[in-house]
C-alpha cells in the first residue's frame, strides 16, 4: 500500500458535538481473481483494516475484503469529548501499512 491517505477532521468542535471525519486511501485494492494478459494471477494485494483512535482509545474499525473498491474512503462520526489527537491506521495483505494523524481543539 502507498503511504498516500487523506483525512478531513474538523479543527474545532464544541464538547459533545457529532463530528464528522472522512478518509481517503489512494490504493488499487487487487483482489487476486485477475490474471496478467499472459495469465498469471496477480496476487491479492488489499487494505484488510483501518482503524481510528481518539486520544488513544478506538473509537472506529473496518475489516475491508476483496469487494471493496479501489481508493476506499470511509466516512463516520464520532462525538468530540476532550482537545486531542486523533490517529488513522490502515493495514493491509504483504504487511503494508499507512497512517495519518490529525489534531482537534474542543471548546
Amino acid at each position: 500500500m502507498s503511504g498516500n491517505v487523506r483525512v478531513d477532521v474538523p479543527k474545532t468542535a464544541r464538547k459533545g458535538e457529532v463530528i464528522e471525519i472522512k478518509t481517503l486511501a489512494a490504493h488499487g485494492m487487487e483482489t487476486g481473481f485477475r490474471r496478467t494478459y499472459l495469465g498469471a494471477p496477480i496476487p491479492r494485494d488489499i487494505i484488510t483494516t483501518f482503524t481510528c483512535a481518539y486520544n488513544g482509545v478506538e473509537v472506529f474499525r473496518a475489516e475491508l475484503h476483496p469487494s471493496i473498491s479501489a481508493n476506499p474512503f470511509l466516512h463516520f462520526t464520532t462525538v468530540a469529548t476532550e482537545s486531542g489527537t486523533l490517529e488513522f491506521r490502515w493495514t493491509g495483505d504483504q504487511g503494508h501499512s499507512a497512517s495519518a494523524s490529525a489534531q482537534i481543539t474542543v471548546t
